[in-house]
């Protein structure tokens, strides 16, 4: 039997351990997945095809997570320990981010490894994580705790960034360089710390079940929620919106730096720069419009930025000038974290509460299908085409697709189908 504390109130430090997480946690997003480690990956490991190879290796690691998600975040609910599951999957991402200091030139198999399981840590922890989204606001106030949340992210990659830049300035080959990616494990583990010493579980069991019992009944449970999901109508059509413009979104996370450094020429110094400078515009959009989600509600604030999205591919398409394209950088940086807060509220408004990591997980599934094709469709384009430009215009086809579809997702109806589920179960969140 599962007991629910959903009623009470989160306090003031859980939500700041909540959004230290993210804080922590921006340093692997930022240095190994965009600025540092995919570069060091194409340009020193892997000379012949790196860039098709990082497609590929990115889209192994998203395709486990989404074969994962639902299962683990049912699992999860099930057991009621959300919490545990979140350290030991943040654990693993630390420990294969440290291992990441070993690998040199020529090692492809190595590196392409031990980054798909750092990858793979990252991106699970992340079910979990977002799933105490609902445990610790209110519906009135939750696209403003997950805008916070996104935004100390922000500052978080941003100072990382700051931290490596004496280990990365004398180039590639140094071993100075690979110690960048220590940095980032040791910045991880620090900030992740807050969270789980201060978080509570409050949907937790009254006693502890077999661990065979849990996942035969996390299996069950997402054979039922299969089975009952016409309910949530509202929900499998936002899932579709969600998996084509986060396709694209995730595409230009994971190619922005390889792209500035093959086609525009960055410098290594300027690379950095650019990213903090996007890290900078990206903390202070989120901050700016977290609130404008409440009051706006996370549709309208998604369509906005999803209209913004276009832009930026056309004007990645055509920029020829560096100063170009650190204008696109800091516009693309003030609304992505707002496109991902309004995501995870939106979903968040729409799941049951005692079935958040479940949701999560199928919004993980959606999530990474979606981030494990686009960088695959966005390698294997530029290597038929010759032309990284190409491949990113081709971006604005999911951009447009997503949209039009989200236009049709009716935000009360999805918001009133969660409520009518958690009436029939008697749960009481607040």
């Amino acid at each position: 039997m599962i007991e629910h504390s959903s009623h009470a109130q989160a306090t003031r430090r859980e939500q700041i351990g909540w959004c230290l997480y993210d804080f922590g946690n921006s340093a692997f997003a930022t240095i190994i997945v965009t600025v540092v480690y995919g570069v060091y990956f194409t340009e020193v490991v892997a000379k012949e095809g790196g860039v098709t190879l990082w497609g590929r290796g990115v889209a192994a690691s998203m395709a486990v997570v989404a074969f994962l998600s639902p299962f683990l975040g049912a699992l999860a609910d099930e057991s009621g320990r959300k919490k545990s599951f979140l350290g030991g999957f943040t654990l693993v991402s630390i420990f294969f981010t440290a291992l990441l200091y070993f690998v040199k030139e020529g090692d492809v198999v190595k590196g392409l490894l031990f980054f798909i399981i750092a990858n793979i840590g990252f991106n699970v922890a992340l079910i979990f994580y977002d799933a105490f989204l609902k445990e610790l606001a209110a519906d009135d106030r939750m696209g403003r705790l997950s805008a916070y949340g996104w935004a100390t992210g922000y500052v978080g990659g941003f100072l990382s960034l700051l931290l490596v830049i004496p280990f990365i300035q004398n180039g590639f080959k140094e071993a100075s360089f690979r110690f960048s990616f220590v940095i980032t494990a040791l910045f991880f583990l620090l900030f992740s710390l807050p969270l789980f010493i201060s978080l509570k579980e409050r949907c937790v069991r009254s006693r502890s079940l077999p661990a065979t019992t849990y996942m035969k009944t996390g299996i069950h449970r997402i054979g039922e929620t299969l089975k009952g999901i016409r309910q949530f109508k509202v929900l499998i059509r936002y899932f579709i919106a969600y998996f084509l413009y986060n396709e694209a979104i995730n595409t230009i996370i994971v190619f922005s730096s390889i792209f500035s450094r093959q086609v525009l020429r960055f410098t290594p110094f300027e690379m950095i720069t650019y990213f903090i400078v996007t890290q900078v515009s990206a903390a202070a959009g989120t901050f700016l419009f977290g609130p404008l989600t409440d009051k706006m509600g996370p549709k309208t604030t998604l369509s906005i930025t999803l209209l913004g999205w276009m832009v930026i591919v056309f004007w990645a398409f055509w920029v020829e000038t560096k100063a170009g394209f650190y204008g696109l950088g800091i516009v693309a940086g003030s609304i992505l974290g707002t496109t991902q807060s309004a995501s995870r509220t939106l979903l968040a408004r729409f799941a049951p509460f005692q079935k958040s990591a479940e949701f999560f997980g199928f919004f993980s599934l959606t999530g990474k299908i979606s981030a494990s094709l686009g960088p695959l469709v966005y390698g294997e384009m530029a290597r038929l085409t010759g032309s990284q430009r190409l491949a990113t215009l081709s971006l604005n086809v999911f951009f447009i697709a997503g949209f039009l579809l989200l236009q049709t997702v009716d935000e009360r109806s999805g918001t009133d189908a969660a409520k009518q589920w958690n009436d029939s179960q008697h749960v009481n969140r607040f």
